[in-house]
């Protein structure tokens, strides 16, 4: 406190004078219409400026929260389209009664460690039991298919990448229908090929490949991606076709994990069949 008052006493007359400086300022801001306009407008840019960059500073803070709130409204959304639904048809005598049933269900998830190096790539997702997160469940993201659910704990699943040797899917030309097998033939990650198309269907570059929905995992129609170039050997009856893939595998961060509500109906159906006519 004595410091204080030594320092007081020791520039009294500077404080002084400042102290009259913004006094008078404060009188003339007050009492004049023009220089009372003008400081309010400056203060308001100032203010604007301030806020401005504080808004920044937090959204941009906030950024992850927000991302993951948008992840969690895109699986609701991506749950109530036309195309997690199908169409079950009940006739009784000639009246036909067609109702909408749901088939798909969607959980958004965060993609925590991911390989694409390997010739058998993994990543790990932080949903699991708990947020009802099985085996054998199809992963997707906004632009397209990422992978198969392999392992999964309470909270968190591993995820069998589409980069990975032993993963096929059903997938088929979007405008002509003719489907086939893609898989990634270990080389470049942004290119998959695609068999089983027979060579007397008319394809272009530049068509889409979706996914066929033969499978009961994958809903028909997810983006695959596009032909980047195709060749049909003479001794062949099918086209060797390769896809770019609209999927970046090195830039995954947010996913959907897709719950086939009639997956389950399926496989039971599937191997009584498979029992009955294999033994």
């Amino acid at each position: 406190m004595r410091n204080l008052f030594i320092y007081i006493l020791k520039y009294h007359f500077i404080i002084l004078f400042i102290g009259i400086e913004i006094l008078c300022f404060s009188l003339i801001v007050r009492n004049n219409y023009y220089q009372n306009a003008k400081f309010v407008n400056s203060s308001n840019v100032v203010a604007g400026f301030v806020y401005s960059r504080y808004a920044n500073i937090t959204g941009y803070l906030d950024l992850k929260k927000t991302n993951e709130q948008l992840a969690k409204e895109n699986a609701k959304l991506r749950s109530v389209s036309g195309n997690s639904f199908v169409f079950i048809n009940k006739k009784t005598f000639s009246v036909k009664d067609s109702v909408l049933k749901q088939e798909y269900f969607y959980v958004s998830a965060k993609v925590i460690n991911n390989s694409v190096a390997k010739p058998n790539n993994f990543m790990t997702i932080n949903k699991g039991r708990k947020d009802g997160v099985h085996p054998d469940m199809a992963v997707i993201c906004d632009k397209g298919i990422v992978g198969i659910v392999n392992e999964v704990s309470d909270n968190f699943a591993s995820v069998i990448s589409f980069l990975h040797k032993d993963v096929k899917i059903s997938a088929k030309i979007k405008k002509r229908g003719a489907f086939g097998s893609l898989f990634w033939d270990g080389n470049n990650i942004e290119v998959a090929a695609l068999k089983d198309i027979s060579n007397h269907v008319k394809i272009s570059i530049g068509d889409t490949i979706v996914t066929s929905g033969y499978s009961v995992m994958f809903p028909e129609g997810i983006l695959i991606g596009t032909i980047v170039s195709f060749r049909s050997p003479p001794t062949e009856n099918f086209y060797r076709i390769y896809i770019k893939l609209s999927t970046d595998f090195t830039k995954l961060k947010y996913v959907y994990v897709v719950n086939s509500l009639m997956r389950k109906e399926v496989k039971e159906l599937e191997k009584t069949n498979n029992d009955r006519y294999n033994n």
